[in-house]
């Protein structure tokens, strides 16, 4: 607070008016009466009358003066008392406020004094433990043999430590996990560039396995993350936050290597195949989607509402949608995750990568087979869903139905094995992709890898899609399914089930 001077006034700051005359020193306060006054006595009178009025004038003035002179004294003194007073008032305040500060400094040093012991005993803690294989057991700090780090919640591993240990057993292992141990050891060691943290003085990073079995386990059992935490003796944050960053990992190292369109060589391999089982020539995959249920989104909640599901359990339900096209071993040759579930299996198709590059001309003489939710496109070949069929149509939707098969239980592995798509997500929507492409690379390291699967995590998915009215979109495609449909009757490759 700033305490203003005041500028008193005196005498030299005063200003006069001079009444009109030349020396300027005296007041003329009335003018001369010039009626009743004559000759010399006119005159004396007229000065004794100046003279007398003057020095009243005069005593006057000084009168004034020395008003204003005591006055002036008796405010000077006024101020001088007020103005001490405030600096005093404003001296016990200072003194306050510095008394305060020094009472928090002592404190504060008092409290770094009596940490600092705690810290260097932690610290001594982590050195000793990390120093124990060469340097034995190790020695008591601040006179305490218990020592732990008190910024660590103490929790516990042996869950984990007995599972990661050698002489657990494969089948306990792959009942844990929907892999083997070296299935297991594989991805670790691919993912271990790209995951693996540096220890810090303060504490040691989580090992790779141990955070690749955090991610593996929640998405295989789709477990609560209190639940992980109680496993693998993690904070329930740590455990959020390494089933993200793993997830990540995957998409980004593994996706590549194990979720792609098949060149021309292995893509004739699979068109093999399918014909070897179904006659039908040139098919490269079947396609399917599925729908994963999610907690309706807080913004644009009407687009992921799921009808079908909704009817069937009869309360609001909410999903993003899964489409994959596997081949003749159930393995995603292409992904597409995301779109919201109220989108049709035709709007999702649109949207593909496989769309795309085949309106582009980048894919020929290639059929996708799917089911009657799907229309009859050049690209895609699905079963005759008008009534009255012929044998021809018969056969061909017999067979179709057979590579349809090969895609609805892929994803029936796929939901069983990780059984996290099994229920409403407590991922952040915008995250959910990258755990669902996760689950989709893992998938496909199991079946390339010949990983059986129990018999109890076997799951039936629904179809959720509606007919389309109109299914057909190329005159090329009609006739060409109708050629497949002849071939196949008139050798004998279908239709026997109808004899």
């Amino acid at each position: 607070m700033e305490i203003g001077s005041f500028a008193f006034l005196s005498t030299e700051g005063f200003s006069y008016n001079n009444g009109g005359t030349s020396d300027g020193g005296n007041f003329s306060w009335f003018q001369d009466m010039e009626n009743g006054f004559n000759g010399n006595d006119k005159k004396r009178g007229r000065k004794d009358s100046e003279e007398y009025l003057v020095n009243g004038a005069k005593q006057e003035q000084h009168q004034w003066f020395t008003d204003s002179n005591q006055e002036r004294a008796v405010s000077e003194a006024n101020y001088k008392d007020e103005f001490q007073e405030m600096n005093d008032y404003f001296d016990q305040i200072q003194s306050h406020y510095t008394e305060m500060n020094e009472l928090d400094d002592s404190r504060n040093k008092r409290a770094h004094k009596s940490s600092s012991p705690v810290a260097n005993t932690a610290t001594a803690a982590v050195v000793s433990a990390r120093n124990s294989d060469n340097a034995g057991p190790s020695q008591s700090v601040g006179g305490s043999g218990h020592q732990r780090r008190l910024w660590v919640k103490d929790r516990s591993k042996d869950w984990w430590d007995k599972c990661n240990h050698p002489d657990f057993s494969d089948e306990g292992f792959k009942r844990a996990f929907r892999m083997s141990k070296a299935t297991f050891d594989m991805i670790c060691k691919e993912l271990e560039p790209a995951v693996m943290k540096k220890n810090t003085m303060l504490r040691d990073a989580i090992p790779v396995r141990q955070r690749v079995a955090v991610c593996i386990w929640r998405l295989a059992t789709g477990e609560p993350l209190r639940m992980v935490s109680k496993r693998f003796g993690l904070g329930i944050s740590t455990c959020h936050k390494l089933v993200l960053e793993v997830c990540t990992a995957i998409r980004t190292v593994l996706l590549p290597k194990f979720v792609q369109w098949p060149d021309d060589n292995k893509l004739k391999k699979i068109k093999d195949e399918f014909e070897s089982a179904t006659g039908i020539p040139n098919v490269g995959g079947a396609i399917y989607t599925t729908h994963l249920p999610i907690i309706a989104p807080k913004a644009n909640a009407a687009a992921y509402f799921n009808k079908k599901h909704t009817e069937r359990s009869q309360k609001n339900s909410y999903s993003i949608t899964l489409q994959g096209i596997v081949d003749k071993n159930g393995v995603f040759s292409d992904v597409c995750i995301g779109w919201p579930g109220s989108m049709s299996d035709e709007q999702i198709l649109e949207k593909s990568a496989f769309y795309q590059n085949a309106t582009k001309g980048h894919v020929k003489d290639t059929w996708l087979v799917g089911s009657k939710v799907y229309p009859l496109m050049d690209c895609v070949l699905v079963p005759y869903s008008h009534q009255n069929l012929t044998w021809a149509q018969h056969a061909l939707n017999e067979k179709i139905g057979e590579i349809e098969k090969v895609g609805k239980e892929a994803f029936g592995r796929l939901k069983g094995r990780w059984s996290c798509l099994q229920k409403r997500s407590e991922v952040k929507l915008q995250e959910l992709p990258v755990v669902l492409g996760a689950c989709c690379v893992l998938h496909n390291i199991c079946e390339i890898r010949n990983e059986g699967m129990e018999d109890e995590l076997k799951f039936e998915v629904f179809d959720d899609e509606v007919i389309p009215d109109n299914d057909l979109r190329s005159m090329a495609a009609v006739q060409a399914r109708d050629q497949i449909a002849h071939n196949l009757l008139h050798r004998g490759l279908a239709g026997t089930a109808f004899l």
